[in-house]
């Protein structure tokens, strides 16, 4: 009922969000005399802001069409090179690469939003490196004849990309997959994976939840399992392709961010009308653009979303040392040779501070020299990796760090 419910209110909404940006479009035609009227323009601003937050939105594209890279322009080329049911292996290069530039894996949040939320992350970087990210499919559009998805499968993932792309390969994991790619990273040390990363960057993540609990921790732990299960996982409907399949939908997600922080995303509307309202346009794009990502949310299957909630929220699986994969116990000291780098922003109101961190302590096979803590100074949760103070102070200490053990992981290798 709660899928259905949510279906019934987004296609009135849809038709209110027509009708408001048909009268904000009439209202704003120079050949109507109330466009010129001070109540003109107050209206056409109030029914646009609603046009735009009512509007449905599906999968953004990552529209990189140009790098600069030391003043030159150079076109990106955008492949898919593994496509998976629930996810598929993205690709960006570009001419300007020198023919040895190193290869960077993104794993991009599967938590609601698509992976077009890490543009900013994916252009930065995309300068110097050959950049492949996790591309994660909505789980409503997948079949349940693909079967199921959980965190055992995520971690498999990872590896089989990590194994597709070669050895030598950086891992940079951002938020949430930042538990799975350090299981991932353990899993192939164990193993001896030839492909195994040169390096894990993890940005903002919960290894370990128990260090400065945030809002959204406490969220987590303060209802058991088994009310999750009954409350918050619904069933796809019938107008979809992955109809019957049970998922932790997007909206929830979507609705549970905007209400952490009410207050601002209403301030932001009010700011987007006044700057509508006296004809900045720039600003007002640019806040309109934010929410186009922000508001493009996909369901994620439920038998993720719950082993989430359980072993990284409230058992604490992974730094207790009782995650297990496939039967297996993942040991993060069996990583020895792959460098790690965790970042952190002391305004981070979603992975608090320490909980990456926590990572570094938790590698007891990895000397010290190949690992390093990095707090960005006035960064929030998503300042770590967009924006401009990821663009000129973080990225340059990921690339750093990347250069200074790529050709020690190579030679291990080899």
């Amino acid at each position: 009922m709660l899928y259905h419910a949510y279906e019934l209110q987004r296609a009135l909404l849809k038709g209110a969000s027509a009708w408001a940006s048909i009268g904000a479009e009439m209202l704003s035609n120079p050949r109507n005399p109330m466009g010129y009227l001070g109540v003109g323009p107050v209206m056409a601003s109030a029914l646009d802001v609603f046009a735009h937050a009512a509007a449905p939105r599906g999968k953004p594209h990552f529209g990189i069409e140009t790098v600069e890279v030391d003043g030159k322009f150079h076109r990106v080329d955008e492949t898919i090179v593994l496509p998976r049911p629930f996810g598929s292996l993205l690709r960006f290069r570009h001419a300007g690469l020198p023919r040895d530039a190193q290869k960077l894996l993104i794993v991009a949040p599967m938590s609601g939003h698509y992976a077009t939320l890490l543009r900013g992350t994916v252009e930065r970087l995309l300068e110097r490196h050959e950049v492949y990210i996790t591309d994660w499919a909505d789980a409503k559009m997948v079949p349940q004849s693909a079967g199921r998805f959980d965190l055992d499968d995520y971690i498999d993932y990872i590896i089989e990309f990590l194994d597709h792309i070669g050895p030598g390969t950086h891992l940079l994991a951002v938020c949430q997959p930042s538990v799975p790619s350090l299981a991932a990273t353990a899993v192939m040390g164990a193993s001896r994976h030839p492909a195994r990363p040169a390096t894990l960057t993890m940005m903002g993540g919960p290894i370990d939840t128990r260090c400065s609990p945030t809002v959204v921790n406490e969220m987590a732990k303060q209802r058991p399992l088994a009310w999750f299960r009954n409350n918050v996982i619904a069933t796809v409907p019938l107008q979809y392709a992955g109809a019957g399949r049970r998922v932790y939908p997007g909206f929830l997600q979507l609705a549970s961010f905007m209400s952490m922080n009410l207050g601002n995303h209403l301030m932001s509307h009010y700011e987007l009308f006044k700057h509508m309202v006296v004809g900045d346009g720039e600003s007002a794009s640019a806040t309109k653009k934010f929410y186009e990502e922000y508001r493009s949310v996909c369901d994620m299957t439920g038998e993720f979303y719950l082993q989430t909630v359980e072993h990284v929220f409230q058992n604490h699986s992974l730094p207790k040392g009782e995650l297990v994969h496939r039967g297996t116990p993942v040991d993060l000291g069996a990583i020895t040779d792959t460098a790690i780098l965790a970042i952190e922003g002391e305004r981070d109101d979603i992975s608090g501070l320490g909980q990456t961190r926590a990572a570094l302590d938790l590698a007891t096979g990895l000397a010290e020299e190949r690992k390093k803590y990095h707090m960005a100074m006035e960064v929030g949760h998503y300042g770590i990796f967009n924006g401009s103070k990821w663009r000129n102070r973080i990225a340059p200490v990921v690339e750093e760090w990347l250069v200074t053990h790529a050709r020690a992981r190579l030679q291990a290798v080899a």
